[in-house]
């Protein structure tokens, strides 16, 4: 029913004259306006620094050729057909030409490469959006009435599944002081869209994000894709120019006062763990961002919020986690065909997480300064032990800021390091994670001997009593309650207050009538294990706290869980 609605009406807006940003709007309101002197900025600055020097002029353009010509040949498609005989022709003559050919060809790629990078901004799809998205969800939970009237769908039904926590006066405080940078944990494709909605009943500000280019033609979101900041990353390109527009493009954006969102752990996480080996570049480019900055005596602060997406059902679970399975599927970097893609699916989740109360959470952490400290309450930057300093220090050489790529590299290592170990601290629990583990640890203990992948084998073959599987999840409540206190993670109000009769109930009740497997059953007083790679998927959140919260007879079994991390 949706996705014939979805065909029958496509998505867009009344024709409406362009709208006038006012001084009060959020920055990137004003994007649009500067958009072609941000890439012209950043084709500028990327071509400045290759045609000083043709050896290195020369080998950009031979590896631009080279790799659009092996990714072209794969790819078979309209673009290959339009392109190809481009690039083959070029690779031939970069050697003949003359130093200013060669610098027309470099401002020629890196023109259209930033082209395809920039991202658009319409304020009247941002107003539309702010309206139309949480009463889509409730159309989605409520067939009938989207069909009847998008407009009169319960908007309230996207706020009965997220939650957001965390210290927002003092975010919305920031927001007029500096450049905001959140930095999330990825799970889903849906996590921009709840991001999107958890800034929006936040009172925080629409940012500029980078997103995969395969998203801007799924049928759901394309949209408000082209539409509300995402600038295109196209993962199949690798291209080392390509990679240096990106970095730059959020550079430049951050540089300019836009407020900022992108994933260090690059992309979904597959196997359902925290990320703890985040990529560096996007990261590297806010904290250069601030140096230039300096450097040019712009005193605009630029801060990190450490932020974790925590599902109590994942929509592409199934997926994800076969995905990291396959050897193969490791190094596969772009999913075109997971359930994100699926209407029916959207549907079919939707339909699931409502009325569960505190579906998603959305944790907001304390925001650090881009070396890594906390702030107070004015911004500024402390040390561990209250001090105030002043962050513009970290770059300065005899008193004077100064650019040096090798001292902020160095930095950004350390802020991942910050990062990741924040993301394990602010990581809230979901109840199907906890159960999970419970349920996954017990085959293990069950399974001696076994390998991960054997174990993966053992379908509905075995089944726990379920006043046992009550009485270890209490005891796993009771050890992640007393993590909790010593500030080492996070559960939510479900784990906290639901008995465990509730939790086991809950957890059941998510993960059966969605996916296409089922992780266990309940019959009669036995839970029967059904899929472990689901059980897998949902328990590998707690990675991290297998041993801390084992008794002694169970740790045997919780070692061999944490040893799941080496599967990385």
């Amino acid at each position: 029913m949706l996705k014939r609605f979805l065909s029958e009406r496509p998505l867009r807006l009344p024709h409406i004259k362009p709208y006038v940003p006012r001084p009060s709007d959020p920055s990137i309101f004003w994007f649009n306006s500067e958009r072609d002197d941000v890439v012209s900025d950043v084709v500028k600055r990327i071509c400045t620094a290759h045609e000083s020097d043709r050896g290195r002029l020369e080998m950009a353009l031979n590896d631009a050729a080279f790799h659009e010509i092996r990714r072209l040949e794969r790819q078979r498609d309209e673009e290959a057909r339009e392109r190809l005989g481009y690039w083959r022709s070029m690779i031939r003559r970069i050697g003949k030409m003359e130093d200013s050919e060669q610098r027309r060809v470099l401002h020629t790629i890196v023109t259209d490469m930033t082209r395809d990078v920039a991202g658009n901004f319409d304020p009247r799809v941002y107003r539309f959006a702010r309206r139309a998205v949480p009463r889509l969800v409730g159309g989605v939970m409520e067939p009938r009435r989207l069909t009847k009237d998008l407009m009169a769908s319960s908007p309230e039904a996207l706020g009965r599944v997220l939650r957001v926590q965390g210290d927002l006066d003092h975010l919305r405080y920031l927001q007029n002081e500096g450049s905001l940078v959140f930095v999330p944990t990825h799970s889903s494709n849906l996590d921009s869209i709840v991001l999107a909605q958890a800034l929006e009943i936040s009172g925080l500000p629409p940012v500029v994000y980078g997103a995969g280019k395969n998203l801007f033609t799924n049928p759901i979101i394309s949209f408000f894709m082209h539409n509300l900041g995402a600038y295109r990353v196209d993962r199949r390109i690798r291209v080392s120019l390509y990679k240096d527009i990106l970095k730059l493009y959020s550079q430049v954006m951050i540089e300019r006062g836009y407020h900022s969102l992108f994933f260090p752990g690059g992309t979904r996480s597959r196997s359902g763990m925290i990320e703890r080996h985040l990529k560096l570049g996007l990261l590297g480019s806010a904290v250069e961002a601030f140096t230039t900055n300096r450097v040019r005596r712009i005193d605009r602060p630029v801060w990190f919020v450490p932020t974790t997406i925590n599902y109590a059902l994942v929509l592409e679970a199934e997926t994800l986690i076969k995905d990291w399975l396959m050897e193969e599927g490791q190094a596969r970097y772009i999913i075109e065909d997971d359930e994100f893609s699926q209407i029916d699916r959207w549907i079919a989740f939707f339909r699931k997480v409502v009325g569960m109360r505190g579906a998603c959470i959305i944790r907001f952490g304390e925001p650090i300064d881009p070396f890594g400290n906390r702030l107070d309450g004015n911004g500024e930057s402390i040390t561990p032990t209250g001090r105030v300093i002043d962050p513009g220090g970290y770059v300065e050489q005899r008193g004077e800021p100064v650019i040096d790529p090798a001292r902020d590299a160095a930095y950004t290592r350390e802020l991942g390091e910050v990062l990741a170990q924040r993301y394990e601290e602010d990581t809230v629990l979901m109840s199907t994670q906890v159960v999970a583990h419970v349920l996954y640890r017990d085959l293990v203990q069950s399974t001696p001997g076994m390998d991960l992948f054997a174990r993966l084998r053992l379908r509905g073959g075995i089944g726990l009593d379920r006043e046992t599987l009550r009485q270890e999840l209490g005891e796993a409540r009771d050890r992640l309650r007393e993590l909790e206190g010593k500030g080492r993670v996070r559960t939510s109000d479900v784990v906290k207050e639901d008995t465990p009769d509730e939790l086991l109930e809950r957890a059941l009740t998510f993960w059966n009538g969605y996916h296409d497997s089922t992780a266990a059953t309940l019959e009669g007083n036995r839970v029967i294990l059904g899929d472990p790679s689901l059980l897998l998927y949902y328990q590998n959140r707690l990675v991290p706290f297998a041993e801390d919260i084992a008794s002694p007879e169970q740790l045997q079994a919780a070692c061999e869980i944490e040893n799941l991390g080496v599967y990385r």
